[in-house]
């Protein structure tokens, strides 16, 4: 996910280079999104770790 919000960053930056003003919108809208949706899992699944104890490590 992280992934995909950094292409659509680019994909901005490129549309805006390029002057395509509204895909360079949209595309940056999408990423900002996408940006959001990650940090809030992110800190969600931080939490749930820190509450149920358990460590996702490998032995």
């Amino acid at each position: 996910m992280l992934q995909a919000a950094i292409a659509f960053f680019v994909l901005a930056l490129v549309a805006m280079i390029l002057g395509a003003g509204n895909i360079a919108g949209v595309s940056m809208e999408i990423g900002r999104t996408l940006l959001w949706v990650f940090l809030v899992l992110a800190v969600v699944s931080f939490i749930a770790s820190l509450l149920t104890g358990r460590s996702k490590r490998l032995p």
